[in-house]
């Protein structure tokens, strides 16, 4: 089966090279895919792709795709894919459940601490010769109260570390499970001290963050979100951050964030940016400029353990469509 893999890293390719199989033609590409990528006679026979969440597979993609009948995410999220197009198109999509559910948790707890902690000022006094102790002074977790908004596999091991902390905890999940504290969002929004977003995006929660959600929050909230950028309302966050109704700000992802983490220098060019996202780009510009804001470029997941658990559920995925009976589904495999 002709396969595709885009925004293909070296310890990837490395990897899918390491094991032989006869029943696999694979072609390697550096780049991410999306509506603007050149799909030659080549790449448009494949039977199989594999992408990264950099890449957009929308229907104007996909029907580049003629004989095309698998797509495995190496994520979690399937959120780039259009999966309406695939249900419709009988295309399978296979996902890469669980590889980093401690893994985000532990980041979140990394960028929290170190925005509210200003460890990065403090290491960055030392490497100058500059230190400003009283820019430095921070605010504590402990006895605070930790709201997680998306209480799945990732957000429970946020909430099992916020206890840690001595943290008080408050839950919310469309489909609550497990010992948790589980509240309304309402409830949540309004009696956190700090909100942490660990759901998958959804047509539901687009936007679930803006300015209307910000009014009920506590006065000096503080804000997590490794989850995806379109659930927070960027204007929105802004003007929060600005008027000093949000204390802080820890980003690991924020919308149109591919124009902020792309390797490709020219990224920040306006001729290269989507018209939808010019204005994202103005206001992400205007949160790095913020001191009490840290952002991160999508890298959460990125351990070698994780990495190394995504690769290992990938190859399980091409096994998987070698003998695949749409009858009887297979592991992994995303829900259309």
């Amino acid at each position: 089966m002709k396969t595709v893999f885009f925004d293909i890293q070296p310890y990837e390719k490395t990897f899918f090279e390491s094991f032989k199989d006869e029943a696999f033609e694979k072609i390697y590409i550096k780049e991410p895919i999306d509506e603007h990528y050149e799909v030659n006679s080549q790449i448009g026979e494949a039977q199989i792709l594999s992408v990264f969440i950099t890449s957009t597979l929308t229907k104007e993609v996909l029907s580049k795709f003629a004989n095309l009948k698998f797509i495995l995410t190496r994520s979690v999220g399937f959120s780039h894919i259009d999966l309406n197009y695939c249900k419709e198109h009988n295309i399978f999509v296979f996902n890469t459940p669980h590889y980093g559910d401690s893994t985000v948790a532990e980041f979140t707890f990394g960028i929290l601490l170190s925005v509210i902690r200003n460890i990065e000022k403090g290491a960055q006094g030392i490497k100058k010769d500059k230190i400003e102790m009283e820019k430095c002074t921070g605010i504590e977790l402990f006895n605070k109260t930790m709201g997680v908004i998306g209480a799945g596999s990732i957000g429970k091991n946020v909430l099992d570390i916020a206890k840690g902390f001595k943290m008080k905890t408050l839950a919310y999940d469309p489909y609550p499970s497990g010992d948790y504290n589980f509240c309304p969002l309402e409830d949540l929004i309004k009696n956190s001290d700090v909100i942490s977003i660990n759901s998958p995006l959804t047509k539901d929660n687009y936007h679930l963050v803006n300015k209307q959600t910000i009014s009920k929050m506590k006065d000096g909230v503080i804000i997590v979100n490794a989850a995806r950028g379109e659930i927070i309302d960027t204007e929105a966050l802004l003007d929060g951050l600005l008027s000093k109704k949000i204390a802080y700000a820890a980003l690991d992802v924020v919308e149109c964030e591919e124009i902020l983490c792309s390797e490709n220098k020219n990224c920040t060019k306006l001729d290269n940016i989507k018209e939808n996202c010019l204005e994202k780009f103005y206001l992400n510009q205007k949160l790095l400029t913020l001191p009490n804001v840290i952002i991160t470029p999508h890298m959460a997941y990125n351990t070698k353990e994780a990495t190394q658990r995504i690769l290992n559920m990938t190859k399980e995925n091409m096994a998987s469509c070698l003998n695949f009976d749409s009858n009887t589904g297979a592991k992994n495999l995303v829900l259309l």
